[in-house]
């Protein structure tokens, strides 16, 4: 699947044919990625990003996830998803990361748009959670530009560097979005 979001800008499902590019990405940011993203020591190789792609296939197919990678003028500049998908309670989580040179252009808040207007329309969601570090300002402006609600703080809930990180938590309920 593509969701054209504007020209130069789209999401198109996760596959095993990107692994190559993603390693690429994460080895290129690997200090820029790491202080928020507990995963990122583990991803070392083509071989890494081949199996945590199989598994976001596997958690698709069984209806758990929907991912994507973020394509910027032609260049694989990050990751989205909707995460743990419960279909029963018609929830999501929102998780995402970008390279440090796509930063500020406005691409996380359009990928996020476009998801939340699927996650709400075609997957028939109630609630859409985003969680951020509390030290994440740049993450944590995503939910609150998109007016979100802050429902509080998630306290030691990640352990990421041998440090546990307090998380915010954001939620947009269906009939609270304006896409």
């Amino acid at each position: 699947m593509i969701i054209e979001i504007e020209n130069g800008l789209r999401l198109e499902s996760i596959n095993s044919s990107f692994a190559h590019q993603l390693i690429k990405a994460i080895n290129n940011n690997r200090e820029h990625l790491s202080p928020f993203l507990p995963w990122v020591p583990g991803m070392q190789s083509e071989k890494d990003a081949a199996a945590y792609i199989s598994n976001c296939e596997s958690l698709e197919a069984e209806g758990k996830e929907v991912s994507f990678v973020i394509f910027f003028n032609e260049v694989l500049v990050g990751r989205i998803g909707l995460h743990h998908l419960d279909q029963a309670n018609r929830k999501a989580a929102i998780g995402y990361w970008l390279i440090k040179e796509a930063e500020g252009k406005g691409i996380i808040l359009k990928s996020c748009k476009a998801l939340i207007t699927y996650g709400f329309q075609k997957l028939q969601l109630q609630r859409i959670e985003i969680t951020a570090s509390v030290q994440n300002y740049r993450s944590c402006a995503i939910p609150e530009k998109l007016l979100f609600k802050r429902e509080g703080v998630l306290r030691s809930n990640l352990l990421i560097n041998d440090h546990f990180q307090d998380l915010a938590m954001y939620s947009m309920l269906k009939d609270e979005w304006s896409s």
